[in-house]
């Protein structure tokens, strides 16, 4: 079993805080770290578990959801809690009366903030964790956190151990980070586990929190996605592509982003009012559920140089992504894109309003218009520019500008 480096902040979390919801897609693991809290000696981790995927359960939840708490010892942890969302309220009434921390723990596969009430019911009694995929440290059995060393005022000039080659990188892409995935070696048995995995979503997820009835568009959607993945969103173009309706799209979009499947890189800009208006980036959330959607293995990117750089730069965003909900410098992400056309992958800015910016490349070597970006983003931003770097293929930290730097892959994941 893997470790993941969130248990640290969900302990955190419980030790101070009346409700935890730990939000992610199907798969990633939830059900499997919650249960390490089950049955434990001490009075804040000895909890029940009870699951709303259990029908008897889910009829208790939705038929009378102040009883089906009240007949339960806290603390109590319930997974799949989106599946009955009348169940808020009860919670917001049984933690005014007792206010402990860590009184539930609610996961869910759909995030249960989208639908209406919900986040305002719990504010201020709520924290929300989102775990994802396995990053590729958690593959490994390492701890990392990328995010910090960008920060650093010396940037770390050591290589990694065992580089990356461009071989091994490409089938990282390719399968992803799903547990189940990882577990197959057989490239045919894990596209079956994919393709059960989406018509599952489809047609369960998917139907507890929206009524969806062209299911087929949907899926049409979810493929079109996977091949747009990495690129700038165009609702417009995209609605004309897949023909259908703009205001379609404009339900089914949110949903898949609600499940976790997609998720929205906003643009960046010095002006913050900018950056509600640019075009964000679309990204499938793992990398190998955009090659399986896209049909794409590891000898495909191998050939297609073009598909295997928008899926590589999806899957080192995916990455940072996974990376900032547990590191000790929190960032928020962006991209950037210069009125020349100049472009960053990934920005990331701290609390401060501090900027380290992110290059994919998928080549063991960097060139001076490689770094156009990067240059550009620095040069707007002076003193508020940290750092900038550009991950590629190669095997060494190499300065290649002020403040800018060519970083081995692997380094991300060391």
């Amino acid at each position: 079993m893997n470790k993941r480096t969130i248990f640290t902040q969900l302990m955190e979390a419980l030790s101070d805080t009346p409700v935890v919801f730990l939000r992610g897609a199907r798969q990633t693991g939830k059900t499997t770290l919650v249960k390490q809290l089950t049955g434990k000696p001490s009075d804040v981790d000895n909890r029940r578990y009870i699951s709303l995927d259990s029908a008897t359960a889910l009829a208790g939840a939705l038929d009378d959801p102040t009883g089906f708490l009240r007949g339960l010892k806290k603390p109590l942890t319930i997974d799949e809690a989106q599946r009955a969302s009348a169940l808020m309220l009860a919670i917001k009434e049984d933690v005014d009366r007792e206010r402990h921390a860590g009184r539930y723990l609610l996961t869910g596969s759909a995030n249960i903030l989208t639908l209406p009430g919900i986040a305002d019911s719990l504010a201020g009694r709520m924290e929300v964790l989102t775990l994802y995929p396995l990053s590729q440290g958690e593959i490994a059995g390492v701890q990392e956190d990328f995010i910090h060393a960008l920060f650093q005022k010396k940037f770390p000039a050591g290589n990694p151990a065992a580089p990356l080659t461009k071989d091994v990188l490409l089938e990282a892409v390719a399968v992803g980070g799903y547990p189940e995935v990882l577990s197959r070696t057989n490239p045919k048995r894990r596209a079956a586990w994919f393709d059960s995995y989406i018509t599952t979503l489809v047609e369960r997820d998917i139907r507890d929190i929206a009524s969806i009835q062209d299911i087929s568009g949907l899926i049409r959607l979810l493929r079109m996605l996977g091949v747009r993945s990495g690129t700038l969103h165009n609702q417009a173009e995209l609605s004309r592509s897949i023909g259908m309706p703009a205001s379609t799209l404009g339900r089914y979009l949110p949903l898949l982003e609600a499940l976790f499947l997609i998720w929205f890189l906003p643009a960046w800009s010095s002006n913050l009012g900018k950056r509600l208006v640019k075009s964000p980036k679309i990204h499938v959330c793992d990398s190998g559920l955009a090659c399986h959607l896209c049909g794409a293995d590891e000898a495909r990117l191998a050939d297609d140089s073009i598909l295997a750089g928008r899926l590589l730069e999806s899957f080192v965003a995916g990455e940072l992504l996974k990376q900032s909900s547990w590191t000790e410098h929190p960032v928020s992400l962006y991209h950037y894109r210069s009125q020349s056309g100049e472009e960053v992958d990934v920005v990331l800015e701290d609390r401060a309003g501090r900027v380290a910016a992110v290059k994919v490349k998928l080549a063991g070597g960097v060139a001076p218009h490689d770094i156009k970006g990067l240059a550009s983003l620095r040069d707007a931003l002076g003193d508020h520019f940290v750092r900038g770097v550009v991950v590629y293929t190669g095997r060494e930290v190499m300065p290649i500008g002020d403040r800018i730097f060519a970083v081995p892959v692997g380094m991300m994941f060391a």
